[in-house]
């Protein structure tokens, strides 16, 4: 009976840690992509026009 139990219980443990490297796996992707999106508006504002440049026609 208790060995019963245990089989279950190691079953149930796998399904979770399963469950939580896939939930990692998927939250690395999300902060690569993030972390790219960042870079890229970092890059994108550097290259913009200073906000307090005069216009060119002074």
């Amino acid at each position: 009976m208790r060995v019963v139990h245990q089989d279950q219980t190691i079953e149930d443990l796998n399904a979770a840690i399963t469950a939580q490297w896939k939930l990692i796996d998927r939250l690395e992707r999300q902060v690569a992509r993030l972390g790219e999106r960042v870079a890229e508006t970092e890059q994108a504002v550097s290259e913009a026009a200073p906000a307090n440049s005069p216009p060119p026609h002074y």
